[in-house]
């Protein structure tokens, strides 16, 4: 998604050009390209995918909408399966229309991780819950924080559900830390994932993740937590940003490569 202006075969042929190893892909420029076709492309040149984004939206009342959600979760599975990864990226869902029961809608997740969990792990697939900024409970996620998603996945077995890391979700909290060597400690730390934190933040919000070393977040700090507790996974850059986006794909890319040397390497 950093580079979402490229195609799949562009975005293919700058990891090897520049060394990247893996890709962490989302859903919807799969389907465009096409899920066995980008199996396909990206084995045949011999990157991995590090996780498949997104399922999650657990969160409806109206039983239709959530047994459509269970489908469609599986069906994500079921394509992260396909494409070599095992781990799926959640977020979990927002407050239902009319509702302001957060309890409520985090039961509701927990409830469709006990249906889900066992489905993906036949599949060789992990869930990992992401816990999002509290600015996007109301919408987006009623999980904000990383103990939040560590008391909701350690309901049931590490190698069914776990979390994802993200710095530019977390790095405000002072608790964070902590909860990060709780998850290492049980095994929970499913991805690591790279944005910083640059203000104004753009009207709605959600695009704007900023480069690594344009904002307010020591990567290096964040990296040391994850690795202190024991992680030794891929590591992700996601940047959502209508600026960066109107940039040209490969310069971004390469960009985006220097930056993680330069602040997080």
């Amino acid at each position: 998604m950093t580079v979402k202006q490229l195609s799949m075969p562009e975005l293919v042929a700058g990891c090897v050009e520049l060394g990247i190893p893996g890709v962490g892909l989302w859903r919807e420029p799969v389907a465009a390209y096409g899920l066995e076709a980008t199996a396909r492309l990206i084995r045949d040149a011999g990157l991995t995918v590090t996780t498949l984004c997104r399922g999650g939206f657990f969160t409806a009342i109206d039983p239709a909408e959530r047994a459509a959600a269970l489908e469609d979760n599986r069906r994500a599975i079921d394509e992260a399966a396909t494409l070599g990864t095992d781990t799926l990226v959640l977020v979990s869902g927002g407050l239902p229309a009319g509702s302001k029961d957060l309890h409520g809608a985090r039961e509701r997740i927990a409830d469709a991780l006990a249906e889900l969990g066992p489905y993906a792990f036949e599949r060789g697939v992990r869930l990992a819950i992401e816990p999002l900024h509290p600015m996007f409970a109301s919408d987006r996620c009623v999980v904000s924080t990383l103990a939040q998603a560590l008391d909701l996945a350690e309901r049931f077995p590490a190698e069914q559900v776990g979390v994802t890391v993200d710095t530019y979700h977390i790095w405000w909290d002072d608790n964070a830390p902590a909860q990060i060597a709780r998850a290492g400690a049980s095994g929970r730390i499913h991805t690591f994932q790279l944005a910083d934190w640059i203000t104004p933040l753009p009207e709605g919000v959600l695009t704007g993740r900023g480069q690594i070393g344009d904002g307010a977040i020591d990567m290096r700090e964040w990296k040391a937590y994850v690795e202190a507790a024991g992680y030794t996974g891929p590591i992700e850059v996601e940047l959502f940003n209508d600026v960066l986006w109107a940039r040209d794909g490969q310069e971004l890319l390469r960009e985006t490569a220097e930056r993680f040397a330069q602040h997080a390497a």
